[in-house]
């Protein structure tokens, strides 16, 4: 993460380093993106960058991790802070449809995407870190669903949560990678999703 440094920039000075490390990662992969490209168009010395941040992938990961907290906002808040409230397959349609919406409204970020997948090893570190934060949000999920008799009973919750995890992630390939999502045409998107979600929802929901 930035150091102290970084935080106590005006914070017009902190976005104006932000979009220049935008710029160059969607015009550049990861390893080719230079360091003191993103400083002079920031305004920056190179000194004053590792004053700032300990390297490149320092800067990667705190963007990634503006782009985590972008996304919540896409979600309807009230489902997150009482999600006993909504069903699991609700709540899980909610979150990945917001998900698109996100990416349609914010393309800058879709350059960072594909930075990151165009490194394999960059891509399992970095989404790495979030792992365990959604197994633990699936896990919490999957209680509640359970709780109200939602799911069947025998699923191991773990397991499922890891599964609903490396889905969540898979995701990235479907829209970036693959292409077999259109931003541009989000219906088109949706149909793909309620197709996943029908796979999932048919592979666990409690059965009479």
């Amino acid at each position: 993460m930035p150091k102290t440094t970084f935080f106590n920039l005006p914070e017009e000075k902190r976005q104006k380093i932000i979009d220049a490390a935008l710029e160059e990662f969607a015009r550049q992969p990861f390893h080719k993106a230079k360091i003191a490209t993103i400083a002079e168009n920031a305004g920056i010395s190179i000194g004053s960058f590792y004053q700032y941040f300990e390297d490149k992938k320092d800067l990667v990961k705190y963007i990634l991790n503006l782009l985590a907290q972008k996304k919540l906002e896409y979600i309807n808040q009230d489902m997150v802070a009482n999600r006993e409230k909504y069903g699991f397959f609700e709540l899980c349609r909610a979150i990945t449809y917001s998900g698109l919406r996100f990416a349609k409204e914010n393309a800058k970020y879709i350059g960072i995407a594909n930075t990151i997948l165009a490194d394999p090893s960059l891509q399992s570190e970095i989404l790495g870190d979030n792992e365990q934060v959604t197994i633990e949000f699936y896990k919490e999920l999957l209680e509640i669903g359970l709780a109200k008799g939602e799911l069947d009973p025998n699923i191991d919750v773990d397991l499922v949560a890891r599964f609903l995890t490396s889905l969540s992630f898979s995701l990235i390939d479907i829209v970036y990678k693959d292409r077999k999502i259109d931003l541009n045409d989000l219906e088109s998107g949706i149909k793909v999703m309620d197709k996943l979600m029908g796979f999932i929802e048919n592979g666990i929901k409690k059965r009479d």
